[in-house]
């Protein structure tokens, strides 16, 4: 009864030692991986995504490479310029793996391997560049050690996708010189400004006041015209008045003596009334009346005026 219990229980855990072990054979990669299978402690292939089985004992999963892009911060490392300047930069390295197998054995630790390559590889750049230089060319900084790396690490079954630098940290007394400079030359191109604002304020109120000065000329040109042509509206309306009644008196008095001699006066009254006539007519006017000697001709003077009256 014993016995049979026993050999019961052993069965069940050969099972169950056969099932784990038929388990253990079946291998599922995920997306982005690989998996480096070695048999008897030899490379015997790499496993992409899907399903795979392996052989129990002899064969075993040496390695699991992940394929995404990876990123490593490097912490600041100390390298000198060409001109003897001591600073700390800190490097960001972007890779991916191409070759699980080359990465797997073609160096021990291969994230060290990158960050001491990279800290030799940016010494060397940075040795060969000034101060002034390392600050403003970061992007070539860049490039150089991308295209450097990439083909130090190739052999590493790692592709290095991007360089970049995070920190360029200068000491203190280049920094404080630094900021003095620039503070210098903020406090330049403030004082250029403003004095170029000064000036166009300047050109502006001096055009306003050219353009002020044009227009009220034009203004006094044009009412001396308005008043000069006024002035001589004014004035040929007035002449035109006084020849009106100069022409009316000269009617008046000529109807009058016409009156007069129809009425029979003699040549005397007539000579008489004709000077009155004179006298009127030049009554107020800057007008020089010469009287004939021949009064007697003035007297026909007076008829033929009467004459052309009476027409």
């Amino acid at each position: 009864m014993i016995g049979e219990y026993i050999g019961g229980a052993v069965v069940i855990l050969l099972v169950i030692l056969i099932l784990a072990v038929l388990a253990s054979c079946i291998k599922i990669v995920p997306q982005a991986q690989a998996l480096i299978v070695e048999r008897l402690g030899a490379y015997i292939g790499t496993w992409s995504v899907g399903l795979h089985f392996k052989l129990p004992i002899v064969d075993r999963v040496a390695r699991r490479v992940n394929l995404k892009e990876q990123v490593i911060d490097f912490k600041p490392q100390p390298v000198i310029t060409k001109d003897n300047v001591t600073m700390q930069i800190d490097t960001v390295v972007f890779f991916q793996i191409t070759d699980p197998k080359l990465y797997a054995y073609g160096v021990e630790n291969p994230l060290m391997a990158i960050e001491n390559l990279t800290a030799t590889t940016l010494r060397n750049i940075i040795g060969d560049l000034e101060l002034d230089d390392t600050l403003t060319s970061r992007e070539l900084i860049n490039t150089k050690m991308r295209t450097l790396l990439d083909v130090a690490t190739d052999p590493w079954g790692i592709k290095v996708n991007r360089v970049e630098l995070k920190n360029i940290i200068p000491p203190a007394a280049i920094q404080d010189s630094m900021e003095k400079q620039m503070k210098a030359e903020r406090e330049r191109r403030e004082k250029i400004l403003q004095a170029e604002g000064e000036k166009k304020s300047t050109v502006l109120v001096a055009e306003g006041h050219k353009e002020s000065a044009i227009l009220e000329a034009e203004a006094e040109k044009q009412a001396a015209i308005l008043r000069a042509e006024a002035k001589k509206e004014a004035m040929i309306r007035e002449a035109e008045g006084e020849a009106q009644a100069i022409i009316k008196v000269q009617q008046a008095n000529a109807e009058g003596i016409r009156l007069i001699r129809e009425a029979g006066a003699d040549d005397a009254v007539i000579q008489l009334k004709s000077l009155e006539a004179f006298a009127k007519a030049a009554d107020g006017q800057a007008t020089k009346i010469i009287i004939p000697s021949d009064i007697q001709g003035l007297a026909g003077a007076v008829r033929s005026v009467v004459e052309v009256a009476k027409e």
